[in-house]
């Protein structure tokens, strides 16, 4: 019995010394992945006069978040994981997932042309482009925002039908709203509802973020954060036509880094949706560094911070690009860093991730500043993540 005895107190000890050992570096890696993300957050918040900044970091499903400053410079209310922030053309990362969710339940195909579900529009020029062009921003020349003078559904078609492009479809990559905003109206017809409707009460109650809005309700106001533009003036979002369906989404950090860890897999959705999510991530274009996915936009990983700087620069946003059309398109890659950069006149955010290591990150302010200086942010911390 003591021969016996002995080495299993030996072991124990043993496996307690192991165990003590690895919270102890656990700790430790914490300890720099956290003061990474406080001396980055607080330096960009000081640089560009950012009331409020929410970060949200998963690693393997694991989260931390980190809430810096003030939701309103009024109320002095302080940003908790729960704040609702404007988070721009991150947006149309749920317009592409409605749209392949839809196309996995059979209700469009994306090689289809928008004379399909808009027959007025059946032979146009506009009809030229598939589903695909207008998840790509490779429809033809698109300007960045629906003209001014498109007021409402009638005169947006009147445009459409007269629209001309500039480039044949799938020649050039031209980051537009008018584009992305007419797949949400395509997909909304699909699904026989309002596109409103078909996010707030399909698509983000399936992928389990029960405070993501198109429309902010009485009830979530006091959550939903003042925005600032470059003036520090107090703004806050004043949608036109096809805002709904490109740039209007108010979201948490706490629901956006739900949606990240679904595109990484580790958050548990429907088998159709977890599908869905997946062919969002195919690429479609090569622009430079950049592989350009339905919205989202992916980067061979390891990833240089320059090239991150590339395909997030605002040339990308104002200029056309000549692109390399991948066929077959190219399947989901493990080794990415994929991303998408988001802002309205108040408001600035960041998303990225890397399936291959299964960490992500969501950084969101209540101040208009570059984008630059978010991925600068997101990439520091990240890779001090891939580090530990």
């Amino acid at each position: 019995m003591r021969f016996i005895a002995k080495p299993c107190a030996t072991l124990l000890l043993l496996a307690a010394t192991v165990s003590f050992g690895n919270l102890a570096m656990a700790n430790a890696q914490r300890s720099d992945i956290d003061s990474v993300v406080q001396d980055a957050a607080q330096a960009v918040m000081q640089q560009y006069n950012i009331p409020g900044l929410a970060i949200a970091v998963t690693a393997n499903g694991k989260q931390q978040f980190y809430n810096f400053g003030v939701a309103s410079k009024e109320t002095q209310q302080k940003v908790t994981s729960d704040t609702l922030f404007e988070i721009g053309s991150i947006s149309k990362t749920f317009t592409v997932t409605l749209a392949t969710y839809a196309e996995v339940n059979g209700q469009l195909s994306l090689t289809d042309h928008p004379g399909k579900y808009l027959p007025e529009l059946a032979g146009s020029a506009f009809d030229k482009a598939t589903l695909i062009n207008l998840a790509t921003h490779t429809a033809g020349g698109f300007p960045l925002q629906v003209p001014d003078q498109v007021q409402n559904n009638q005169q947006l078609m009147d445009y459409f039908k007269a629209w001309q492009p500039t480039y044949a479809p799938g020649a050039q990559r031209t980051y537009a709203n008018p584009s992305i905003g007419a797949l949400g109206m395509i997909t909304a017809i699909s699904m026989k509802m309002p596109f409103a409707v078909a996010l707030e009460q399909r698509l983000f109650p399936a992928l389990g973020m029960p405070n993501s809005f198109i429309n902010v309700p009485a009830s979530k106001l006091s959550l939903y954060a003042q925005g600032y533009n470059k003036q520090d003036v107090p703004v806050r979002l004043n949608p036109g036509v096809l805002g709904d369906e490109a740039y209007s989404v108010k979201t948490s950090s706490t629901d956006l880094i739900r949606f990240v860890e679904a595109n990484l897999g580790v958050a548990k959705v429907e088998a159709k949706l977890g599908r869905a999510l997946m062919e969002t991530h195919k690429g479609y274009f090569q622009v430079g560094p950049m592989t350009q996915d339905l919205i989202w936009e992916q980067y061979g990983y390891p990833v240089q911070l320059s090239a991150l700087l590339e395909g997030n620069a605002d040339k990308m946003i104002y200029d056309s690009h000549v692109v390399t059309a991948l066929n077959p398109p190219l399947a989901p890659q493990e080794a990415v860093w994929v991303n998408k950069t988001g802002a309205t006149g108040g408001f600035s955010a960041y998303v990225a991730f890397v399936p291959e290591k299964k960490f992500g990150i969501v950084v969101l302010a209540n101040k208009s500043y570059p984008n630059e200086p978010r991925v600068r942010l997101a990439h520091r911390i990240l890779s001090e993540l891939a580090e530990n």
